[in-house]
């Protein structure tokens, strides 16, 4: 017991595993208990028992196995995991337990294998127990088929596969276990239940006996067809519906179901297939030959008895086909054909589908044998010609079986119209259309009326057949002129038809209908039920619903119509006749005269030919009066118009009489029930007055009429004919223009084209122009619906009339057909209309290419050139080709016969000669293209072979042969590749060229199809070796190509496929599915068909639903691909994540995980210079392509190396796309931590970002995009700039996925380009967008557009490059463009622009089109109309734009200065209102919030103290006083207002209006020049020459462009900015105001005002240029001497940089820079040396003394020089003590040049110079004795020591080592503690830094306090203040300390406190402007992190001493100028709100 006790308390799982079997037994009894308890099938408790399962089945002890077995068994049923353990358990099974002597073990082992079936395991199951069947144990095997039949006989054939089990049933035969041959008989018995006669065949070779035995087992069956009993857990719920339905007593379902079950299994498919070919007679070919015909005999039996097979292995049978073709065709004996029909018969059988590519051959070969009258001849070649049939389609073999329906010989006339018959009987509606059914009714009614009764027969026979398959609907319009008679044999015989398909409903409605169906050619074809159905309801009361509902089978399938009895109820309401196709009899004149006095009145018959027109007239008005009030039923129409025809009928002199004649008629035409009888007799008329001035309308009205009556096509043929067979041209332009109207009204369907473009030609050569333009517009119409497909029909007209016909195509290009107004004719239901011609865009589609004259070729294909085809000279072959390709150039339209040239051109496909394949390849194209949709018989002998080129070494070879096939496939459609093994058997190749092109092209072509041929299923296990395939391009094909397969296929057969795969494959190709199933794309909607078609497959509108408008249809023509994509499912990424989860091997994975910790991003130093230097010397490909090829991968890997983390490149650069996501997830989470890392490769992250964006998977691209929007926020934050080449090469591929046919991505792009704006300047943004909107994709060009809008928008004109007309007039030709989404783009784009620059848009412009003109006004006028509350929602939705800094949109805003001043102030004044927000114009009021919003963000800084003391000044702006409405002229109110008016003039100086501008400067001008009133201006400087230059870029820009502008007003304008600088420079504390960028810029508009040759040109302009000069001077002169110094350096290495720039340019900011050289002497104290030499540092770093000796002139390099020298003169050695800002010192050669300097300098001076201060420390060092220093310093270190002298000591310290700077103070320190060491250092560096700010203050303060205080920012700046005041107040000194080492190192000065005016005494001047230091604030922010030295700037604003705005920009100071510029508009507003 001790033992018990042990394994009782062990817990379930462990018992179930302990090594006693008691133990075991008790385990297994409470899991069944706990498995009987889990109520929850999910629940994750069962998890916990998945690996016992197999332990349960498979237990050695006998008794514990059965409990064991009972715990599985409801495990498996209940447990929704159970599923992932079939392949074990029930291996475990076959293996333990079915050789159990218990029966009970037995029976629970089979009911646990069922159970596995039922949860959707069948395959599995089904796989182990075959397996199983292999097992030595007979008792296993027996046990495994049991199984299997009881699984068979419960769940059905559909569920378990018959054809494994079939293949083994002969093997279980012949056991010699008498049991297994018992249970092998049963199951045969059970499978002949389910498939009936299909079993036979395999079973033909077992035992005699056991075939008897067999025999009468299954003649015991019951005949029903049999149900499953049992269901998978999917379908339960289908079984319960079903149980209901019968136990309501409704069987009907089910029995459908089974009906389709019986036919699953074809015996064919359970055959093996067998190989011939191999075993062929060695001499047969020759035997063939023979000239004795015993020996062809011989040779044909030796065929006949090989293809006795049922099932053929698939090959090349071309030759025998050929051989046993010449038999039946040539040979004398006739028993020799009826032998080698046999042959072909059993071919045809044996090799089904694969035989399809012969068929063409054969066909007209056997068709025009029937000559032949014997008996068994006749049946030889029917059996071959059903046969060859079933192998192919009828549309493959039509052009033959037609052909052969005009030969003479009436019983191959007979014979061929009864195989007709017999073909059209395995037809179906669907696969009988329209196209195929009207050439073979055709042919047939001529048959019906030949003089050989039996031709006749036979003809009414297939007619009948044709009938009985798609219904009378779709026949009837063909049979219209057929008579009573004949019509009725017809019927008959489709009575008596038999169809293979079976047909589900009776045909009384269909023979009923045929009555009403209206008399059209155009019906259509695959008329589905809803077609039928409303037909013949006229009244739309219940009888129209009764249809609808018993309607037969649902519709849209294209079966044939069926509704039941309803149908004909409607046909025998008294209306019935009338919707009848009118056929009636010519009626004599007398009759005539008769039926018409009956209805009119006597006197009018009497008057009708009266000589007195007037009375002639007064008749017709009777006539006319009598026609209205007769009813339609008693009009005798024929009679009325024989009447009107009689003398003088058409020949009527009287216009008046005329018209009125010509009325009756269209009245008569409209009212009765017009036969075409009648429009014969009227016709003629009509088309001989419709070119007549005053009855031509009249005339018109009637024909159209006419045809609303008889159908347009009809009409439309006899009235052309007509016009054309008489000479006057005014009558064939008018007939012309009439059809062209009456097309567009009622629609193309039906019309023959063929027919008009005869006649069409005829009026083209007309010599009337008037009929040529016509016929021209005609054309026109008809390209609207027929497509670029009419053009061909003209390709031989003169090159004069083709332009013009190719104008007018131009024109409708892009429209849409209009819908039709008329023809759907009155008397039936609408409804019925939208049914029946639903067909009707595919037709016409297909037609015109059948319409086109083909030239038969077959007679020019000699056997000689044949031959020379296949010479073995290579020169003789290319010259057979040659002429080959002559001749199909020659014919261009040919029919499909082309005789023995296919067999010649394969050969050709593998010459040796890799020239003479490309040829062939090439004349392959051509005969696509010649041959039209008819090459489809040819794709089996010449498109498979063509798929094999694609496997040739040579890339050439490949690229035409994929272009071949893509020709091929455009005109056939896929069907005919995909059906049969072919495709797969060139899978199976193991060439990976050919795997790899092949792929890619099934995955580019499957997502277009809707369906495919279920042979698909066949390329699947060749698919899943691809995936394996040792080639990883073959494989990544593979891949891609996996979802579209599935698409078709579905994941369930996919995975079922992957069965017979190693296991280890199997996992990996699963896995493979699990992800494509993740990607899968939906199959392409059902418009898809239309849209593929050419333009005219989406024409006759009418079929639309009203709902969708035309358009859509025709732009879906456009661009039919993406579609698929589409509906890719957005789900992927969580999918993928998932997935991911699980696929990640686990091995690697503890050695990745110690590799993953460091940063990924390493920072290599000047490496992305170094990248960007490799690329402009094109060391490295350039980053420029349409799709990434290897080259630039492998490069870009490369380049990634050395600096991304190798694990994080390995995931990067992975084939598959989750290791991508993978990638992108991690750079996200890495993006804050390693900012510099993500800078330092920010160039190789955007061009990895660009590869991604060329994958197809959606969820990578969703990732990227989420990235790059995270990246660029980041980039903005840092202000960080792109460099051109980051830019160039990554925004055009950003720009391509705008595109984007999925909205999410394309709103991503948008953010990210909007993003981008802060990164990178929109003016360089402008090109790469424009560029954009040159691509074919329109989705494209309409985002560019519009983004070019918001640029516009956001931004001002500035933006457009190269200029704003150039830029314009590209964007205006999108107006005319076919998109409509792009033509508002456009159109909204340039109204936006009118909206910033007003009517000048036109000007930019350029002349348009009249159409797009009067589009782009009524545009503007709309916008206009638009409440102005729109903009504002607008920018809601983009709000990065609107707060982008560098906008300086307003700054150009148009408008007349009293306007925008009035309305201003006017909001101001209102501001408490909020009504007043309704009369701002737009553009203000856009920004206002924004505004709001900023100055929030800048109060937010502000500290208590601070905003305490401001209230008082701030609360006057808040309501500003009334008195400012209008801009005073006089600034008398000083107020503290005066800032917000100050800031609002100095807006209105930019101003694009030059009056305004003016204005503005000279109130300006007026504060200036009153030396008390000048110091208001203080803090607006940099504000007002911004305002300045941005006017001076206008004038210079826009103005100077602009013709309309006098130049006088020009003129004026510089006049007045000049006056106004002037002044402002004289004043020289606020000229010192300008921040280095400002002055930059001023600079910048300066000189090229100066270099500006159109000024020069005025009367003035020498003038204005003398003014000037003298201005620059001023500026030099007065400005802050360091900020224009630096201005002046960062200036000129701009226009060094830039390209355009002329070398004029750059001389002159040398120049200015030599003449600050020469004031140098004077200001040197005054300028901050260390700023210079950075600037210095920066310029040499850019142009290294190499590039600057590369320059044209050595002025650059000397200008340099010079200012160095200089410097150095000026400040001796010291010079060298100012390199304190630069941080890499040798990153340029300064520091190098100046101490070569010092040196040459010292040389020359020698000992005169003066010994103390200049030499430095070397000699005094030489002087003063060793000694004396020491004691010296000993006393120092002794002060240190002492707590009292401290200071003192290091004070002295500091002075020594200054003097002394290379006295060595090592030996004191090296005794000391560690600590005095620190100590020393520390106390070393404070008093350096206290020295330092000290020192440098008379250096850098040249200005008086006052200045000072003008310009320093104290209100609103909280960090100047506590900076500023020395930090008392505001807190421990610890924080003054912190600050003062700061600004040391930013170069700031230190001053102190009492140097500084109190805070008070700032405070309470008036004169400060509280917004000014805003401003700077804003402004400091910007610069904050450009370059290092500016990091603290913030820390003081004072703008004369810490220059803080942005001294030193390099390349992107402009932009950061900009920047400037928005901030500061965005205050002004601010101020005036």
């Amino acid at each position: 017991m001790g033992d018990d006790s042990e394994w009782m308390k062990l817990p379930v799982d462990q018992k179930c595993e302990h090594k006693l079997w008691k133990a075991r037994l008790s385990g297994y009894e409470e899991a069944l208990k706990i498995f009987q308890k889990i109520k929850d099938e999910k629940s994750p408790e069962w998890s916990k028992f998945l690996g016992l399962i197999k332990k349960l089945v498979t237990d050695s002890n006998a008794v514990v196995q059965l409990k064991g077995l009972e715990a599985a068994l409801v495990y498996v049923e209940n447990a929704h995991v159970a599923g992932k353990t079939t392949g074990e358990v029930v291996s475990g099974v076959v293996s333990k337990v079915f050789n159990q002597p218990k029966a009970k073990a037995k029976e629970l082992g089979i009911e646990i294998c069922l159970m596995y079936i039922e949860i959707e395991k069948g395959e599995a199951v089904q796989e182990e127990l075959l397996k199983g069947l292999d097992n030595k144990n007979p008792k296993i095997v027996v046990a495994c088929i049991e199984t299997l039949r009881k699984a068979l006989s419960e769940f059905g054939s559909k569920i378990i596969l018959l054809k494994p089990i079939i293949k083994v049933l002969p093997k279980l035969f012949e056991s010699r276990e008498k049991a297994v041959r018992d249970e092998a008989k049963l199951i045969a018995v059970e499978i002949y239940r389910w498939i009936r006669d299909a079993l036979r065949p395999p079973l033909q070779n077992i035992n005699s006996v056991q075939l008897k035995e067999l025999e009468e087992e299954w003649v015991k069956l019951p005949i029903g067809a049999p149900k499953p009993s049992r269901f998978l857990r999917s379908q339960q719920e289908l079984e319960a519906k079903l149980e209901q339905q019968q136990s309501a007593g409704g069987d009907a379902e089910g029995g459908g179901d089974d009906g389709d079950e019986v036919p699953q299994i074809d015996a064919y498919e359970l055959l093996e297939a067998v190989e011939i070919l191999s075993k062929l007679p060695k001499d047969f070919y020759d035997k063939i030959e023979a000239k004795k015909w015993q020996e062809r005999k011989e040779a044909l039996e030796a065929v006949e008895v090989l293809v006795k097979n049922p099932k053929l292995e698939a090959g090349d049978y071309a030759d025998l086909v050929k051989a046993l073709k010449k038999v039946v065709g040539k040979d004398t004996n006739v028993m020799l054909v009826a032998l080698a029909a046999k042959c072909l018969t059993g071919l045809a059988v044996g090799l089904r589908k694969k035989f399809g590519q012969y068929a063409g051959h054969v066909v007209p070969t056997i068709l025009e044998k029937f000559k032949e009258k014997k008996p068994q001849v006749v049946q030889a070649l029917q059996e071959a010609i059903d046969a060859i049939f079933l192998t192919t389609t009828l549309q493959n073999i039509s052009e033959d079986v037609l052909a052969v329906m005009d030969n003479k010989n009436p019983t191959i006339k007979q014979q061929t119209s009864l195989f007709i018959a017999r073909s059209f009987r395995h037809c179906t509606a669907s696969t009988l259309p329209k196209s195929l059914l009207k050439p073979f009714c055709a042919a047939l009614l001529k048959h019906i009326n030949d003089s050989a009764p039996e031709v006749r027969d036979a003809a009414f026979e297939a007619l009948g057949t044709a009938l009985k398959v798609v219904g009378e609907k779709a026949v009837n319009p063909f049979l219209a002129d057929v008579d009573k008679l004949k019509l009725d044999k017809i019927k008959e015989c489709s009575e008596k038809v038999e169809l293979v398909h079976g047909k589900k409903a009776g045909l009384a409605a269909d023979k009923k209908e045929s009555k009403p169906v209206p008399g059209r050619t155009a019906t259509s074809g695959a008329a589905g039920d809803k077609d039928t159905k409303d037909i013949s309801a006229p009244k739309p009361g219940p009888l129209k619903k009764a249809p609808t509902t018993k309607a037969g089978g649902p519709p849209k399938k294209g079966k044939p119509a069926a509704p039941g009895g309803t149908g004909s109820a409607g046909t025998k309401n008294k209306k019935g006749p009338e919707t009848k196709e009118i056929v009636e009899p010519e009626l004599s004149i007398e009759i005539c005269e008769e039926k018409a006095s009956a209805v009119l009145p006597a006197t009018c018959i009497q008057l009708l030919d009266s000589s007195n027109w007037k009375e002639r007239l007064a008749c017709m008005e009777e006539f006319q009066k009598a026609v209205e009030l007769m009813d339609r039923t008693e009009m005798p129409c024929q009679a009325l118009v024989r009447m009107l025809a009689k003398k003088p009928g058409w020949k009527e002199t009287n216009f008046q009489v005329m018209q009125m004649k010509l009325h009756i008629v269209a009245l008569i035409a409209q009212k009765g029930n017009f036969s075409k009888t009648s429009a014969q007799i009227v016709l003629d008329g009509l088309v001989d007055k419709i070119g007549d001035v005053k009855c031509g309308n009249n005339a018109k009205e009637a024909m159209t009429a006419i045809a609303e009556a008889c159908m347009l096509p009809w009409t439309a043929e006899q009235v052309m004919s007509m016009a054309f067979s008489q000479k006057n041209p005014k009558n064939q332009s008018e007939t012309l223009n009439w059809l062209s109207n009456a097309i567009k009204e009622f629609g193309f369907s039906g019309l023959n084209v063929k027919a008009f473009i005869s006649n069409v030609k005829t009026a083209l050569a007309a010599t009337n122009p008037a009929v040529r333009t016509s016929a021209i517009t005609l054309l026109g119409v008809m390209y609207l619906y027929v497509g670029p497909s009419l053009r061909m029909f003209f390709e031989d007209e003169k090159p004069a009339l083709l332009s013009q016909i190719d104008a007018e195509f131009e024109k409708m290009q892009g429209q849409s057909p209009p819908a039709p107004t008329r023809g759907i004719s009155k008397h039936s239901i609408s409804g019925t209309d939208e049914g029946e011609d639903g067909d009707e865009p595919d037709e016409v589609g297909t037609d015109v290419v059948d319409l086109l004259p083909r030239t038969e070729i077959s007679d020019k294909i000699t056997s000689e050139l044949v031959s020379k085809i296949s010479d073995k000279n290579w020169k003789i072959r290319k010259e057979g080709l040659d002429e080959v390709a002559g001749i199909i150039n020659e014919a261009k339209f040919i029919q499909p016969n082309i005789g023995e040239l296919p067999t010649a051109l394969k050969g050709r496909l593998n010459d040796s000669n890799k020239i003479l394949v490309q040829q062939t390849l090439n004349i392959l194209q051509q005969l696509a293209v010649a041959m039209g949709p008819n090459i489809k018989q040819h794709v089996k002998n010449l498109g498979i072979p063509i798929i094999t080129v694609l496997g040739d070494s040579k890339n050439n070879v490949r690229a035409a042969a994929l272009a071949t096939v893509n020709a091929w496939a455009e005109q056939t459609g896929m069907k005919e590749w995909l059906e049969g093994e072919d495709l797969s058997e060139e899978l199976k190749k193991e060439n990976p060229f050919l795997r790899q092109e092949l792929l890619g092209w099934l995955a580019e072509k499957l997502p277009t199809l809707r369906s495919t041929p279920t042979d698909l299923i066949l390329c699947v296990p060749h698919l899943y070796s691809c995936l394996e395939d040792r080639n990883g391009d073959v494989r990544k094909k593979a891949q891609d190509a996996l979802p579209f397969f599935m698409m078709h296929l579905g994941y369930e057969k996919m995975a079922k496929a992957t069965g017979k795969l190693k296991p280890t494959s199997k996992d990996q190709v699963l896995a493979m599915l699990e992800k494509a199933k993740a990607n899968m794309p939906a199959k392409p909607a059902a418009s898809a068909k239309a849209s593929s078609k050419p333009m005219g497959g989406s024409a006759p509108a009418k079929f639309q639903p009203s709902s969708a408008p035309v358009e859509d249809s025709v732009s879906s023509t456009v661009e039919p691909k993406p579609d698929p994509k589409k509906a890719k499912a957005l789900g992927v990424s969580s999918k993928a994540k998932s997935a991911q989860g699980k696929k990640v091997p686990s091995k690697t994975s503890l050695k990745e995980d110690e590799d993953k910790s460091g940063p990924i991003f390493i920072v290599v130093p000047n490496g992305k210079e170094q990248r960007m230097k490799d690329e402009k010397g094109l060391k490295v490909l350039k980053w420029n392509f349409t799709t990434p090829r290897d080259e630039y991968i492998e490069q870009l890997k490369t380049q990634m190396s050395s600096c991304v983390a190798k694990w994080l490149q390995d995931e990067m650069f992975h084939s598959d796309f989750q290791h991508h996501n993978k990638a992108l997830a991690v750079m996200v989470d890495h993006l804050e931590s390693e900012k510099e890392g993500v800078i330092g490769c920010l160039d190789l992250i955007l061009k990895w970002l660009t590869l991604r964006f060329f994958d197809t998977n959606t969820s990578v691209l969703m990732k990227t995009l989420e990235y790059l929007k995270l990246l660029f926020t980041l980039l903005s934050e840092e202000e960080y700039h792109l460099t051109e080449n980051e830019a160039s090469s990554f925004i055009p591929y950003l720009i391509l996925k705008v595109g984007e046919p999925k909205d999410v991505i394309r709103k991503d792009v948008r953010a990210i380009l909007n993003r981008m704006c802060l990164v990178y300047p929109a003016s360089k943004m402008f090109p790469f967008i424009m560029e954009g909107t040159k691509s074919k994709n329109s989705k494209q060009r309409a985002e560019c557009l519009e983004e070019l809008g918001c640029l516009v928008e956001s931004y001002g004109m500035n933006v457009c490059q190269p200029t704003p007309g150039k830029a314009l007039k590209e964007i205006a030709i999108h107006i005319g463009d076919r998109d409509n989404a792009v033509r508002n783009a456009a159109l909204n784009t340039i109204v936006t622009v009118y909206n910033v620059h007003g009517d000048q848009v036109f000007k930019l412009i350029g002349t348009l089109s009249e159409k797009d003109m009067s589009m782009l006004e009524e545009r503007i006028k709309r916008s206009a109309k638009r409440p102005s509350a729109a903009p504002v929602k607008q920018v809601e939705e983009k709000p990065p734009r609107t707060q982008s800094i560098n906008s300086n949109a307003n700054m150009l805003r148009k408008g007349p200065a009293e306007d925008m001043s009035s309305k201003l102030n006017q909001a101001r004044s209102m501001s408490g209102h909020p009504e007043a927000a309704q009369m701002v114009r737009r553009e203000f009021q856009l920004d206002l919030d924004e505004i709001e919003n900023d100055n929030g963000t800048v109060r937010c800084e502000m500290p208590e103290l601070v905003q305490h003391k401001l209230d008082d000044i701030f609360e006057p702006v808040l309501i500003p006083e009334p008195k400012i409405r209008a801009v005073s002229p006089h600034f008398d109110d000083m107020h503290s207002n005066t800032a917000s008016t100050i800031n609002f003039i100095i807006s209105q100086v930019a101003s694009g209006d030059i009056n305004t501008s003016i204005q503005a400067l000279t109130q300006i001008d007026e504060v200036l020049r009153q030396e008390d009133k000048a110091e208001a201006m203080s803090g607006h400087i940099d504000q007002f020459l911004i305002a300045t230059f941005m006017q001076l870029r206008l004038i210079y820009n826009t103005h100077m462009a602009d013709e309309k502008l006098e130049k006088d007003e020009i003129i004026k304008l510089y006049s007045c900015i000049i006056g106004n600088m002037i002044s402002l420079f004289q004043i020289e504390s606020l000229a010192r105001e300008a921040s280095t960028g400002v002055l930059k810029d001023l600079m910048h508009g300066l000189i090229t005002l100066m270099l500006d040759s159109r000024i020069e040109d005025l009367e003035e302009g020498q003038q204005v240029i003398r003014s000037v000069n003298l201005l620059v001077v001023k500026v030099l002169e007065k400005s802050d001497q360091t900020n224009i110094l630096s201005a002046l350096l960062v200036l000129l290495q701009d226009s060094l940089l830039a390209t355009a720039s002329s070398p004029k340019f750059s001389e002159l900011v040398m120049k200015c820079l030599w003449r600050m050289v020469r004031l140098l002497p004077d200001t040197i104290n005054s300028i901050n040396l260390d700023r210079i030499l950075l600037d210095i540092h920066i310029f040499m770093k850019v142009f290294p003394k190499e590039k600057l000796k590369q320059c044209k002139s050595e002025f650059p390099i000397r200008t340099l020089k010079t200012l160095l020298h200089t410097l150095c003169k000026l400040k001796g050695p010291k010079i060298l003590d100012h390199l304190t800002m630069i941080d890499n010192k040798n990153e340029s050669e300064l520091e190098a040049h100046l101490c070569r300097m010092m040196k040459h300098s010292m040389d020359q001076t020698g000992s005169k110079s003066d010994k103390e201060t200049e030499k430095g420390a070397s000699r005094i060092d030489e002087k003063s004795s060793k000694a004396k220093v020491n004691d010296f310093l000993a006393e120092i270190f002794k002060k240190i020591g002492s707590k009292e002298n401290t200071k003192e000591g290091l004070a002295e310290l500091y002075e020594y080592k200054k003097k002394y700077s290379d006295a060595d103070i090592e030996p004191f320190l090296k005794n000391s503690s560690q600590f005095f060491q620190s100590y020393v250092e520390r106390g070393l560096r404070v008093i350096e830094m206290e020295r330092e700010g000290k020192g440098r203050i008379p250096a850098s303060t040249g200005i008086s306090p006052q200045t000072e205080v003008s310009c320093m920012p104290a209100p609103t700046s909280t960090v100047s203040s506590i900076g500023n005041t020395n930090g008392e107040e505001v807190g421990p000194s610890v924080y003054l300390e912190r600050l003062k080492i700061l600004r040391q190192r930013c170069g700031l000065d230190n001053t102190k406190q009492d140097e500084r005016p109190p805070l008070t005494s700032l405070l309470s001047k008036p004169a400060v402007p509280p917004v000014a230091s805003s401003t700077d604030m804003l402004h400091s922010k910007l610069s904050q992190l450009r370059e290092s030295r500016e990091q603290h700037q913030h820390s003081d604003l004072d703008s004369n001493q810490t220059h803080s705005s942005g001294s030193v920009t390099t390349s992107s100071s402009s932009t950061a100028n900009i920047d400037d510029l928005k901030k500061r508009l965005e205050r002004i507003k601010s101020s005036r709100k």
